[in-house]
């Protein structure tokens, strides 16, 4: 079976995950980061929705684990709430 072609985002400081299985954002949140910190974005919006939680547990997961992260928080009641993590990411020396 052929693997799907890559998908392109854009890079903008904002990514839906909607659009995502859990197991492929080990992959892509790291991508995505770098990307944005070449671009000097050092602040991400990150978009998992409230459903049952999943997307947003690996999320934090992930942003626990990564050296380019310098904090992350929950939305606020006017940014998405539960629904969406805001990252502080490292400037690149």
């Amino acid at each position: 079976m052929k693997e799907p072609d890559p998908v392109e985002h854009p890079i903008t400081g904002e990514l839906d995950l909607h659009t995502f299985r859990p197991d492929e954002i080990g992959e892509l949140l790291p991508e995505y980061f770098r990307e944005c910190r070449e671009r000097g974005l050092l602040q991400v919006r990150v978009v998992h929705g409230k459903g049952t939680g999943t997307l947003r547990r690996g999320v934090v997961a992930l942003l626990e684990k990564s050296d380019d992260v310098i904090s992350f928080r929950s939305g606020d009641e006017t940014e998405g709430s539960w629904g969406a993590t805001f990252v502080n990411l490292k400037p690149i020396e």
